[in-house]
């Protein structure tokens, strides 16, 4: 399991075990604060290196190394 903290996501690296749509290179490129700020965050954005698509994910999926690994390899 990746060990990461959702305060410190932002710009991390990341590499899809599985392509997505022709992508395997992400950059963390947004943290989505939840509306009542009481409440801990539960997605990111991931923007792909090559295509510069978007999706967004629950920043625990990140933690899945059969879905994620952490940096560019």
């Amino acid at each position: 399991m990746n060990k990461i903290h959702p305060k410190k996501l932002m710009l991390s690296k990341w590499t899809a075990v599985n392509v997505v749509g022709k992508d395997k290179h992400f950059l963390i490129s947004n943290v989505i604060k939840p509306e009542n700020l009481d409440q801990p965050i539960e997605f990111v954005e991931l923007e792909a290196v090559f295509s510069k698509k978007t999706m967004r994910i629950l920043w625990r999926e990140l933690r899945d190394e059969q879905l994620w690994r952490q940096g560019w390899l």
